[in-house]
């Protein structure tokens, strides 16, 4: 058994996970603070991957990155290419997993308890030292559920990858994507061990999520008390 899939699949979510992470934090960050009055436009952009079919995110990345686009004929004077590259699998990833990133830290931060700030701005602490030091500590497990649900949703991606990145065994080909070709191949047992791993990695992420929630409710019951 070739488990290559295996390993595109977890780099790519693992590479598209630390971008996410980084981006949907910055950006749930600034739609709670300096963006409040766009916050429903905001929303409606960056959550438009979540409600949109996989298929047409793949077809409007197809449209932004293919060859015959702004982008790919800038890059192409390189010689690079963004399509069917292990890049594309990762840009995939990226783009269905930001928005349960942003969500979900969005929702954290709204959550805080606004007099905590407002003490620590008249201590004279920046908003940096806000950020870091009482904004994150204080929504860190339900970002890092947030990580793990994007992580768990980048590794399944399976739409907007064969679009963009293909099916080139050893190359792009993803668990989800392995699952289809088996399928089509007739190769029901290979499918059938592809789907395994793929659930219980997903499961396992799903357990993790549920236990960090868990301590983040633990931790507004005892602020409570």
């Amino acid at each position: 058994m070739d488990y290559s899939p295996l390993l595109i699949s977890l780099k790519a979510a693992s590479i598209a996970t630390i971008i996410t992470f980084i981006l949907g934090i910055y950006a749930a960050y600034l739609t709670t603070t300096r963006l409040k009055k766009l916050k429903g436009i905001v929303d409606g952009v960056l959550l438009l991957p979540l409600v949109l079919p996989p298929t047409v995110v793949g077809f409007l990345l197809l449209v932004l990155l293919g060859r015959n686009s702004v982008l790919g004929k800038f890059l192409s004077q390189y010689d690079i290419s963004i399509m069917f590259s292990q890049a594309a699998t990762i840009i995939a990833s990226i783009v269905v997993a930001f928005p349960l990133m942003y969500r979900t830290a969005r929702g954290a931060f709204e959550q805080l308890d606004k007099n905590i700030i407002y003490v620590a701005k008249t201590l004279g602490l920046s908003n940096h030292k806000i950020f870091f030091k009482i904004i994150l500590p204080n929504s860190s497990s339900s970002i890092m559920a947030g990580t793990v649900l994007a992580f768990a949703r980048g590794l399944g991606e399976f739409g907007a990858t064969i679009m963009i990145a293909g099916n080139i065994p050893g190359k792009t080909q993803t668990m989800s994507v392995a699952v289809y070709s088996a399928v089509q191949a007739g190769n029901r047992s290979l499918a059938y061990k592809w789907v395994m791993i793929l659930a219980i990695i997903s499961l396992s992420s799903m357990i993790m999520m549920s236990k960090l929630e868990s301590m983040q409710k633990g931790k507004v019951g005892k602020g409570d008390k």
